[in-house]
């Protein structure tokens, strides 16, 4: 079994550095664009995925559409555990006006944003039932930068850090009794356009 774990596109939050949470922003053009990018790199890749599962916040229901459109496969129904962490009163605010209000430690303080360990919890709790009920498919999952992230550390612990990019495709593979990285946060469909 394989799922392709992939982060919506880019909305108009993003470009501007405001976290979005679980404000349900909406894609923008470019993020579309993106979407049609991945979508075009997966038809040409040797998997064959079976169908398409999303947060249902409309930024990754939108990117789900758009790729499961052009390789002809369903989108099941949303997953709320896929949403994005809860960033509580950060959200909507960029990098300085959290540093302005807050201080430089504003994720230590409580601000009504989701702890890691319940994000992780959610995350794990996903995958682990999507292993058992669909073994012997391959899955595109639709989610969040921050949700993505906790599932990497609980999955992997410090292994992977990087910031995960919008639109970037890491593919998980299951094995009898772990989830083995066979690609990680791949930008390659985004970058060899903008060459």
């Amino acid at each position: 079994m394989l799922v392709g774990l992939i982060r919506h596109g880019l909305t108009d939050w993003n470009a501007l550095g405001k976290i979005q949470g679980q404000s349900d922003i909406p894609l923008n053009e470019e993020g579309r664009r993106q979407a049609h990018l991945l979508a075009k790199r997966l038809i040409h890749e040797p998997y064959k995925w079976d169908f398409v599962i999303t947060s249902g916040l409309s930024r990754a229901q939108e990117s789900g559409e758009i790729i499961a459109k052009e390789l002809g496969i369903p989108v099941f129904d949303p997953d709320s555990r896929l949403m994005e962490r809860a960033f509580g009163q950060v959200e909507g605010m960029t990098s300085e006006e959290r540093e302005t209000l807050w201080g430089m430690d504003w994720r230590l303080q409580d601000l009504g944003q989701e702890k890691d360990h319940e994000v992780q919890a959610r995350a794990l709790a996903f995958l682990k039932e999507l292993g058992e009920q669909y073994a012997d498919k391959n899955v595109l999952v639709i989610s969040h930068g921050g949700l993505l992230a906790q599932l990497f550390t609980a999955l992997y612990q410090d292994k992977f850090t990087e910031r995960i990019g919008n639109l970037s495709l890491t593919i998980l593979e299951k094995n009898e009794h772990f989830w083995e990285p066979r690609l990680y946060n791949c930008l390659k469909h985004l970058q060899e356009t903008d060459q």
